[in-house]
C-alpha cells in the first residue's frame, strides 16, 4: 500500500509539478486538481479516442444528503461515496474518488500487457470455472475475452473498460444474443462494435429495443429502472465506477420518455379528433 501511494504522488508530481503531491487530497480545490490532470493529458496527446471534459452532474434534491457524479474523459463515472451536506462537498468527494482513480490507472499494473493478459485470463477462468484451453477459442467467452485483451494492449484499463462497457450494454439489451442468432462470429462482433463509441445514437437504438420489450411485457422498463437505480446507489456508496449503471438508468430513462412522449400525442390527437367530429356534428 505505501509503495503504490508513493507512485501515486509521483504520478502528480510529474503530471502537475506546481502541486504539493503529499497535499493534493486534502487540498478544498480537488476540483481545480482534477481538471488540471486531464488537461495535462491532453497536452500530451495521452487521451482516450472520444476526448472530452471533466464533467459534472448533480443530482436535484430539496436536501441533504446530496449526490454529484463526475465524468471523465473517455466515459469513467465516479460519485461522491460520503454523505454529503452540500453540492459543493458532493462535488469535491466525487472529484476526490475521481482523481484517485485517474492516477491509479497511470500506474503500470493497469496498463494491458502481455503478462497483465495472462493473469486476467486466468482469473476469468477460475471465476467462470471454465477451461484455459477456451483462451485460444474465439467463440467462447474466455476466448472472446481474451481476443479483446489482445487487441488493446498498451491501453490502459480505463481504455479498455470503455469498449467493454458497450459489450456489458449489448448484452443486458439482449443485441448479443440477438446478433449470436445470425450466426455472426465473436470476433466479428467484437470487431464491428470496437470501431464506434457509446454516444447519443447508440443509446437511442438500444432505448427502441426496450420500447419493443416493453410492448410484449409490460412494466419490464419500470422493473429494470428501479434494478438500475438500486445498483447505481449500491455502487456509488461502495466507490465503485458508476457508468455501467448510469448508462442503463439514462437508457431505461430515454425509452420511458419517449413512450409517455407517443401517449401523450395520441391523447392530443383523439382530442382534436374528438373536437373536430363534435365542430362537424
Amino acid at each position: 500500500m505505501d509503495s503504490t501511494w508513493e507512485s501515486l504522488q509521483g504520478i502528480i508530481a510529474r503530471a502537475l509539478p506546481h502541486r504539493d503531491p503529499a497535499l493534493a487530497f486534502k487540498d478544498l480545490n480537488v476540483v481545480a486538481i482534477l481538471q488540471e490532470f486531464w488537461e495535462s493529458k491532453q497536452k500530451q496527446r495521452a487521451v482516450f479516442p472520444s476526448e472530452g471534459t471533466v464533467r459534472y452532474e448533480s443530482l436535484s434534491s430539496l436536501g441533504p444528503p446530496f449526490v454529484s457524479y463526475v465524468t471523465l474523459p473517455g466515459g469513467s463515472c465516479f460519485g461522491n461515496f460520503q454523505n454529503c451536506f452540500s453540492r459543493a462537498e458532493a462535488r469535491r468527494d466525487a472529484a476526490k474518488v475521481a482523481l484517485i482513480n485517474s492516477l491509479f490507472n497511470e500506474l503500470p499494473c493497469r496498463r494491458i500487457t502481455k503478462d497483465f493478459i495472462v493473469e486476467s485470463v486466468r482469473e476469468a477462468v477460475s471465476s467462470t470455472s471454465g477451461n484455459f484451453k477456451d483462451a485460444d477459442d474465439p467463440s467462447t467467452s474466455i476466448g472472446a475475452y481474451h481476443y479483446m485483451l489482445e487487441s488493446n494492449i498498451g491501453k490502459t484499463m480505463l481504455e479498455f473498460q470503455e469498449l467493454m462497457i458497450i459489450f456489458q450494454l449489448l448484452h443486458w439489451n439482449g443485441s448479443l444474443k440477438a446478433l449470436r442468432e445470425t450466426k455472426c462470429s465473436r470476433q466479428e462482433v467484437i470487431s464491428y462494435y470496437s470501431q464506434y463509441s457509446l454516444d447519443e445514437r447508440m443509446r437511442s437504438h438500444m432505448a427502441l429495443d426496450w420500447i419493443t420489450k416493453e410492448q410484449e411485457s409490460p412494466g419490464i422498463i419500470s422493473q429494470e429502472l428501479q434494478v438500475a437505480l438500486r445498483e447505481l446507489e449500491e455502487a456509488r456508496k461502495a466507490g465503485q465506477e458508476l457508468r455501467f449503471y448510469k448508462e442503463k438508468k439514462e437508457i431505461l430513462s430515454l425509452a420511458l420518455s419517449q413512450i409517455y412522449s407517443d401517449q401523450a400525442a395520441s391523447s392530443s390527437q383523439d382530442d382534436q379528433m374528438s373536437l373536430a367530429l363534435h365542430g362537424y356534428h
